[in-house]
């Protein structure tokens, strides 16, 4: 068995401890110190009676180091009882810090609760040292790596460069990542010798005589400050004080190595902010930059002469595609104007003759003068040949020719060579001309598709429908969408929306079949499931009709009870006065004709509260790309309920606009039920004499809802404009966001009406004749009050005369 060697002197265990290799701490489980030994005293220079018992651990430690101990050091020992070799600066008592090791254990007691924790602390000050050296030489090497690997990417920037502008813009961007430069700036030689142009810059700290001179002498200049350039550079000393540069870099691009007398093809300057030296290496990258700049700037220019005619045909070839994009006549001519601008003319015009007005689109600038362009185009117009500026320069006019016709005018000031710009006028007149025909044909489908939908809706005061079609705006075939409202009795009115599958004319003729199919088997004995198990029987003959969608729903005036069903179709949208809009989710089955699903035809019934609106419609309203359909149509129930209290007149058109926009890929088919109104009815309207007219023309209709006779519907609407018009000119007089509130009520007997406003009551002008509106309203109503306590309230009463 190995047993300890014994040494010839016994040593002291206290010895051992105070004086160890490390500092020895033990504290109790908060951190306060109660045992510690010399090593760490004399590190540190603290004393015993600075320590024990009145310090923990963690005020020990540097500001970030108490927030490490807090966020992981204490959670880690306290989760797995010892931690090991974690740095931390010690505070000494000189304030000064001593970079440590430390690890730590925590002791816990027989009930495993924690008692103590000991703590070794070694001092790290020459492993810093080490680390520091090796951390300075990693960060060379990564220097030196990136400023290879920036050269790499600039070089290969360089060489796919086209123009000379795109290798002037790639030289002007490699200073900054290459050698942390605050900017730079680029100048490339002239046709005559000695000139120099600036192409591109991010930095103004080089004067053009400086950069002249460096490009004469080929050679690269490093100017540590302002005073250095003083009589060696023309104009640097100030341009550098002036950027606020302390050292700039002006390296001449040239074809080879400057000392073979390469050609100069332009000069990279590049400026520091502080003052720079730069390394051999970093200046052996400079100078190999300036000579890949200079080689990549002459093989711009070799192939700059190719790259312009190939552009011509290019620009020709594009601007035909991007016309051909765009169906719409307006649309691609605009497009066509916008795509010679700037590139082949400073200003450019497309006159059409079509239509009674005309078609113009114009882009650039200054728009030439405009009585002799109107000779110039009428002279165009008439000969169907093309007029040329004198001397090259001015506005060329060009006939667009379609099957010896002439459709219109290009006119453009530019100086491109007349064949290119008849080869132009030729592609453009084709496109306009299949554009025109394209919207022809495209109104003819239209028309075409709206006879096949519902002829006049039915009309009766105990409802009101309001249907909107708008077909999809990026499509020339017509689609399936319809919408369909009749009385199938005095008292029962049928609504229904549907979808056919498929576009084209088949689609709009079966839609048409369709909708006169449900006409002829809707009855008063029948109802929603026995209509559509007789489409289905319907569809069995018409195998275009097959998946077809259908809501149908039939309205009981009397009883004010509705009966649905819906065959594979999004389901209504039902909003009632006072709760939430909802949807209404029974008697859900598979689409007309299905194989699958659920074919068995089940019918619902809800009872519909006076004034409760009804929207039906198809998927095109909800349905996106980009969005779920539950989203689609979470969106469309607040939406929906938003315009609770809106006119009918336009709602559903609105609505349509509201969810879709103008632009939109699928048809839109809306059809809007109101069925009564409330006894009451509310409004807030803005200080706008404007508002009074929507406001007469909802109250009207609300009041011909109840049958209230005509005589009461004209006195109420009169007294109501003029008590209206009085609180928007007498309270609101300066405040243009007031708000007049009106509230009406119609029961057998009588229509009573109140108009409120908050505002400040200010009597009419003595010097202008008043009153009249007061005296009518005393006149058509049967009670008239004002109450002024608080802005102004106006309440009116009118009998009513009985049935009318």
């Amino acid at each position: 068995m190995t047993q300890d060697l014994r040494v010839p002197w016994e040593e002291d265990p206290g010895e051992l401890y105070e004086h160890a290799p490390c500092g020895y701490l033990t504290t109790t489980p908060d951190g306060t110190i109660v045992k510690v030994n010399e090593t760490f005293l004399a590190w540190t220079g603290y004393t015993r009676e600075d320590l024990i018992g009145l310090r923990r651990f963690r005020d020990l430690l540097s500001s970030g180091g108490q927030i490490y101990h807090e966020t992981h050091y204490a959670p880690l020992l306290r989760m797995q009882n010892d931690v090991h070799e974690v740095a931390f600066d010690m505070v000494c008592a000189d304030g000064h810090r001593l970079p440590t090791l430390v690890n730590s254990v925590l002791g816990r007691d027989p009930d495993g609760l924690p008692r103590l924790i000991r703590t070794t602390i070694f001092n790290a000050t020459e492993r810093r040292g080490y680390e520091r050296e090796l951390l300075n030489a990693r960060r060379a090497a990564e220097d030196s790596e990136r400023r290879v690997r920036v050269l790499q990417e600039i070089v290969a920037e360089l060489a796919a460069a086209p123009t000379e502008t795109g290798v002037a813009e790639a030289l002007v961007r490699a200073p900054a990542p290459a050698f942390g430069a605050s900017g730079g700036s680029v100048w490339l030689t002239g046709a005559r010798p000695g000139e120099l142009v600036a192409v591109s810059a991010t930095d103004q700290g080089v004067s053009e005589a400086a950069a002249a001179e460096v490009a004469r002498r080929g050679d690269l200049h490093v100017v540590g400050a302002p005073e250095e350039a003083d009589g060696q550079l023309p104009g640097l000393a100030e341009a550098m004080r002036e950027a606020g540069r302390a050292t700039v870099v002006l390296l001449p691009l040239t074809t080879g190595p400057a000392a073979d007398d390469a050609d100069v093809r332009g000069v990279l300057a590049f400026g520091f902010a502080e003052p720079r030296r730069l390394s051999d290496s970093e200046l052996r990258v400079v100078r190999l930059l300036g000579q890949q700049g200079g080689q990549a700037l002459d093989r711009a220019r070799l192939y700059d002469a190719a790259r312009q005619r190939e552009e011509r045909a290019i620009l020709l070839a594009a601007t035909t595609r991007e016309m051909d994009e765009e169906p719409r006549l307006t649309a691609r001519a605009k497009r066509l104007v916008e795509r010679l601008v700037p590139d082949v003319a400073e200003w450019a015009s497309v006159r059409l003759q079509v239509g009674p007005a005309g078609l113009l689109a114009e882009s650039g600038g200054p728009a030439p003068d405009a009585d002799l362009l109107t000779a110039q185009i009428e002279e165009v117009t008439t000969a169907g040949e093309a007029l040329w500026p004198a001397a090259g320069s001015g506005n060329a006019v060009l006939p667009l020719v379609v099957r010896g016709r002439v459709l219109g005018t290009l006119a453009l000031r530019t100086g491109a060579e007349p064949g290119f710009l008849i080869d132009l006028a030729d592609r453009a007149a084709l496109a306009l001309e299949n554009a025109r025909l394209y919207e022809q044909e495209r109104a003819v489908a239209r028309t075409l598709q709206r006879s096949l939908l519902a002829g006049t809706l039915p009309q009766d005061s105990r409802f009101v429908v309001e249907t909107h079609y708008h077909a999809a705006a990026q499509d020339l075939e017509v689609g399936g969408d319809w919408f369909d409202a009749f009385m199938i009795t005095p008292d029962r009115l049928a609504i229904a929306v549907g979808d056919v599958v498929g576009r084209g004319i088949d689609a709009a003729a079966t839609m048409g079949q369709l909708r006169s199919a449900i006409r002829a088997v809707a009855s008063a004995d029948a109802g929603p499931a026995k209509v559509l198990k007789k489409l289905d029987r319907f569809v069995d003959r018409v195998i275009s009709a097959r998946m077809a969608t259908v809501a149908y729903c039939e309205v009981n005036l009397a009883s004010g009870t509705m009966t649905y069903a819906c065959a594979g179709h999004l389901p209504p949208l039902l909003h009632e006065p006072a709760t939430q809009a909802r949807y209404l989710m029974g008697a859900r089955s598979a689409p007309l004709g299905s194989r699958a699903g659920r074919r068995e035809r089940v019918e619902d019934k809800v009872k519909l509260a006076s004034g409760s609106r009804l929207l039906l419609y198809t998927d095109g309203l909800v349905e996106r790309r980009n969005r779920t359909i539950d989203r689609g149509l979470d969106l469309m129930a607040r939406e929906w309920a938003r315009r609770r209290d809106a006119p009918t007149t336009g709602l559903a058109s609105g609505f349509a606009d509201l969810m879709v926009g103008q632009e939109h890929a699928d048809d839109v088919c809306l059809l809007c039920l109101t069925l009564g109104t409330d006894d009451r009815m509310e409004r807030s309207i803005g200080a706008d004499p404007m508002q009074i007219a929507l406001l007469r023309k909802e109250m009207r209709a609300w009041l011909a809802s109840h049958q209230v006779d005509e005589e009461s519907i004209q006195g109420v609407l009169l007294a109501c404009s003029e008590a209206v018009a009085n609180a928007i000119e007498h309270g609101y007089r300066n405040d243009p966001f007031g708000q007049v509130e009106v509230s009406a009520t119609v029961s057998a007997e009588a229509v009573e009406v109140v108009v409120a406003d908050r505002g400040v009551w200010r009597p009419a002008r003595t010097d202008v004749a008043r009153g009249r509106g007061l005296q009518l309203i005393r006149q058509v109503m049967d009670h008239v009050s004002f109450d002024r306590s608080a802005g102004t309230v106006v309440t009116m009463r009118r009998t009513r005369k009985g049935d009318s």
